[in-house]
């Protein structure tokens, strides 16, 4: 109840973003293979986001 408003991070947002990059990649790679493999490269240029942040934390 205490984290209801706090505001989410610039690394949990990239996280989220990834995750729903990678589900609608993986719905898409069932009807039309060409767009999936466009989701999972914007997953991917997240995920090297994501990498980053990590690396300026560290």
């Amino acid at each position: 109840m205490f984290g209801l408003f706090k505001k989410k991070t610039e690394l949990e947002k990239l996280q989220e973003q990834y995750k729903k990059l990678q589900k609608e990649a993986f719905d898409l790679s069932k009807s039309n293979r060409q767009k999936s493999d466009a989701k999972l490269k914007e997953a991917d240029d997240v995920a090297k986001e994501i990498d980053k942040l990590n690396a300026q934390n560290a």
